[in-house]
């Protein structure tokens, strides 16, 4: 056995020392006691074992410990889960154990942690929907789940790429967004910012780098502008601090991504926090608004960026005022106003939330947020890769607020349609839902609201779900009852649709092997033969084209959501070829050993920063690991990563898609057209140009070989006078 060496033996009692003391309450005697006994126990258990990096692996178990009481502010049973979590899984232990010596509590805990370990592929989305379970119950499992994965992204380096692809998808597709969802910010920007930093090296460091070089100007910014604030706020006798971060690497990053913008256009990089403690006897949202008054007084506020979250809290349970103003050096800067109950439920999330409410505060949004998870995993027959999907759906919504026809105030993710209120309200009203009055105005159930209207729901008894209805809904709780809407059906559904598929290929002379049916299923980007014959029955897939469907060539189950370009095609392939998935994979124009193809989804050029997923026919499929799609496969396909790299191209050319905006002037589109053409030789597909009031807008379609070229195309563009724009764009 690997023993600890004597300072592994010191550096290991230091840490479980230094968790001790991270307490922000005593301790009491007996839980002391029970967190040294945890810590004996897992360090017995664990020894010999140590981690990628070669350190013992107890010192795992200790950060996030640490992290669950420092950074979530959770207590003694959560720490000892913490601590124990990893112990059934990766030791001769077992939960019956566990249970003898901690309590039955803690191995609920334990069990909950250990199902939610791997990654998020078909088995573990079920184990994922399991474990949500708990949530409704106890949502210290989820909570302790992120101090875990937050520990392993600190500690990523020493994982091999794929690796480092598939965990920080993962925690891209799922963990961020849940950590949003609690209301636990800091984890949340923690977790994107070091996602970004393996996905996408180049640009963390060249983001980090620019806000390095901005240190010095934001905080003689945040003093300048903050003086005149303090002034008065002691002159009105409130107790205060006042503090400016910038904003996180990947919030920057996604908004420059989002609004095509650099960085120097990004207007409001910096946040300004006020937090006070409130008078007694006045209301804090009374409060807030006389500090929101005073900072108005001071600085323009632009109108437009004004967010009261305390009259209506973020379902995540935030609540603040936000404004942003004209600062002192002409930037705009985001202020930030909160009473410190406020603060730590902002940084603390649902640990504080829980905290405040056995004081006696009032049922919240996240309250209602947990009983519709609870509701939606209570249907067992769900496919657990849909209720992924959905249940992510709801995570980073953005919320409006509608009202009913008596005025009671209902709050729904942006995006949300009637039929999504009105299921939202009762799955009865949903389920005879003909349509609604917005604003006293007739409208559709498909019809998208928007914040502060008046909705009132219109019924027929008549009316019974139709499968069209899916895809007029985006809540999951609205999916979720329409798809229950189906259950009675589903078997008669499923008999109908085998009926008719065996009586198609029967006239195609086709027998209905495995073979035959994993081909179909794949085709439809379905699940499971069940699906196939209860769709057909259902109507929604039709066998028109059967026989075309069948000929088709075979096509990898990575890309069943789109349409591919296929680089080479026609090509007999060597059939004893292997992809050695360790090895990196040249993209070469004159490769022979195996057939990779560009998702049109995203569009990947030579140069680009790319990722390849291989199939069991020796396909790969190339992404940018920028792309969402890609985003979702790493987190699911982790195993099928392949390492790619660009070789330079003489002869292929591929089509990209540039946006070009600027001042019409006579002959700017003959400029344009000439610098494309003849200074750089590039062959054009289209090119769609249009002007109004001055303003000229441009859509080309180019082939282009590589981003070096490509670059320098856009800077040439953008020399041409009047010229104010030039863009990628996805085809």
């Amino acid at each position: 056995m690997d023993l600890q060496t004597e300072i592994e033996k010191r550096e290991i009692e230091d840490l479980f020392e230094d968790l001790l003391k991270s307490f922000t309450r005593p301790l009491s005697l007996e839980n002391e006691q029970l967190i040294r006994k945890a810590f004996q126990f897992a360090n017995t258990a664990h020894m010999g074992i140590r981690r990628k990096s070669g350190e013992p692996y107890i010192i795992h178990p200790i950060a996030v410990a640490k992290i669950v009481v420092s950074e979530i502010g959770l207590g003694t049973k959560s720490v000892l889960a913490a601590i124990l979590h990893d112990v059934v899984e990766d030791t001769e232990y077992n939960l019956h154990d566990i249970e003898n010596m901690f309590g039955e509590k803690v191995a609920s805990l334990v069990d909950g942690l250990t199902k939610l370990s791997g990654s998020f592929d078909s088995n573990q989305a079920t184990n994922f929907r399991k474990m949500l379970l708990t949530l409704s119950d106890d949502v210290r499992v989820i909570l302790i789940k992120l101090a875990d994965r937050l520990h392993n992204m600190r500690t990523l380096d020493s994982m091999p790429y794929q690796k480092q692809l598939k965990i920080t998808s993962e925690t891209l597709y799922i963990l961020a967004p849940l950590a949003h969802r609690l209301g636990l910010y800091a984890i949340k920007s923690e977790l994107e910012d070091l996602s970004l930093k393996y996905k996408n090296p180049e640009i963390y460091q060249q983001i980090k780098i620019k806000l390095q070089s901005e240190e010095e100007r934001i905080n003689y910014l945040v003093f300048d502008f903050a003086k005149p604030i303090q002034e008065k706020l002691y002159a009105e006798h409130f107790e205060f601090t006042i503090s400016g971060r910038p904003k996180s690497i990947y919030s920057i990053w996604n908004k420059m991504q989002n609004k095509n913008v650099t960085f120097d256009e990004i207007y409001d990089l910096l946040a300004i926090r006020i937090v006070f403690k409130p008078k007694d006897g006045i209301s804090e949202k009374r409060q807030s608004f006389d500090i929101l008054s005073l900072i108005t007084d001071i600085y323009t506020p632009k109108p437009d960026r004004i967010r009261d979250w305390i009259t209506i809290p973020k379902a995540n349970g935030y609540e603040a005022l936000h404004v942003t103003v004209m600062g002192p050096q002409g930037q705009w800067v985001e202020v930030q106003i909160r009473t410190e109950r406020m603060d730590e439920i902002a940084e603390r999330g649902f640990a504080a939330h829980y905290r405040y409410k056995e004081e006696g505060a009032s049922e919240s949004e996240l309250d209602k947020w947990l009983m519709k998870i609870r509701e939606l995993l209570s249907n067992p027959e769900s496919d657990a890769l849909d209720f992924l999907d959905e249940f992510k759906l709801n995570l980073y919504s953005q919320e409006i607020v509608i009202f009913t026809p008596k005025g009671d105030m209902k709050m729904l993710p942006k995006g949300a349609t009637v039929l999504d209120c009105a299921y939202d309200i009762h799955s009865q009203l949903g389920n005879h839902c003909i349509g609604a009055k917005v604003n006293h105005i007739l409208v559709p159930m498909s019809h998208v609201l928007k914040s502060g209207d008046q909705v009132e729901i219109l019924t027929s008894d008549k009316q019974t779900p139709k499968p069209s209805w899916i895809e007029s809904a985006i809540t999951a709780r609205a999916k979720s009852k329409i798809r229950d809407s189906f259950k009675q059906e589903q078997k008669k559904h499923i008999e109908d649709g085998r009926l008719k598929l065996n009586q198609q290929l029967e006239s195609l002379n086709v027998k209905p092997a495995s073979n035959t049916l994993k081909k179909l299923i794949n085709h439809y980007g379905l699940h499971s033969k069940e699906q196939l014959y209860a769709e057909i029955g259902m109507g929604l897939v039709t066998l028109e084209n059967l026989e075309t469907t069948l000929l088709e060539k075979s096509v990898n189950k990575f890309v069943k959501f789109w349409k591919l370009s296929f680089v080479f095609g026609g090509e007999k392939k060597d059939e004893n070829l292997t992809i050695e998935k360790k090895k990196p994979f040249l993209l070469n124009e004159d490769q022979k050993k195996a057939t990779f193809q560009l998702a049109t989804c995203c569009n990947p050029i030579p140069g680009d920063d790319v990722v390849g997923f291989a199939s069991e026919d020796q396909q790969i499929m190339i992404h940018n690991k920028s792309c969402e799609e890609a985003v979702k496969l790493m987190s699911s396909h982790g195993d099928d990563i392949i390492e790619v790299t660009w070789t330079k191209s003489k002869m292929l050319y591929y089509l990209t898609h540039i946006y070009i905006r600027g001042f019409d002037h006579q002959g700017i589109a003959n400029k344009i057209t000439n610098v494309i053409s003849n200074e750089y030789g590039i062959n054009m597909r289209s090119i769609n140009m249009d002007a109004h009031d001055g303003i000229f807008e441009g859509n080309l379609h180019l082939y282009i070989q590589n981003t070096e070229l490509l670059e320098k195309l856009i800077t040439k563009l953008l020399d041409i006078k009047g010229v104010d724009t030039v863009q990628r764009k996805e085809i």
